[in-house]
């Protein structure tokens, strides 16, 4: 059985997340690895409808999501995570109760954010519209020491699915992958 670990991609709405997550489990999926992903608009969909946005209803969300991935991970699932996860207290948590956490800040500017931002969520905090807005409004308590930091605003989305892989290749969690069959091999 493989070894189940926590990917936690961590970051503002609209620094990549959610993008690199659906990356990362393709490539684990070809690569035979048992994977679950698990992002906020999924679980606000289901496991947390009845939460709001408030800091008791985020960790309360992030409580939730803490207590799937620890059942995943612990019967070994590769669980990849993406939720804004605000503040640093839930992500330690989540940290302490997972099996092999590993914490990655997708890190992007607020500006970077803002324009890749296609339902408008940033120009209405910024215009006071919405309140509690991450970034905006309401703190984001990076990382002070995560495994991996992915510059978001400064790389491709290649270029970030590929140091995540190359993290969990590095530490034996995933098979590397293979090379393609060229002709001369045939």
């Amino acid at each position: 059985m493989t070894q189940g670990f926590t990917l936690w991609l961590t970051g503002l709405s609209g620094a990549g997340k959610t993008s690199i997550a659906v990356a990362v489990e393709h490539e684990l999926l070809a690569r035979g690895v048992r994977v679950e992903r698990l992002d906020g608009d999924t679980v606000r969909q289901g496991l947390s409808r009845d939460l709001g946005f408030s800091k008791a209803d985020r960790d309360k969300n992030i409580e939730r999501v803490t207590f799937v991935a620890r059942l995943l991970s612990r019967n070994g699932v590769a669980v990849i995570a993406a939720f804004i996860s605000p503040y640093r207290a839930a992500r330690d948590a989540a940290r302490r109760e997972t099996t092999g956490f590993i914490e990655v800040h997708v890190s992007a500017s607020v500006a970077v954010c803002a324009a890749r931002d296609t339902k408008g969520l940033y120009a209405k905090a910024l215009a006071g519209e919405i309140a509690d807005f991450t970034g905006v409004n309401d703190p984001y308590e990076a990382p002070l020491a995560p495994e991996l930091t992915l510059h978001t605003g400064e790389e491709t989305l290649a270029q970030s699915v590929a140091t995540v892989l190359a993290y969990l290749e590095d530490r034996g969690l995933i098979p590397a992958a293979q090379p393609a069959a060229s002709e001369d091999s045939l």
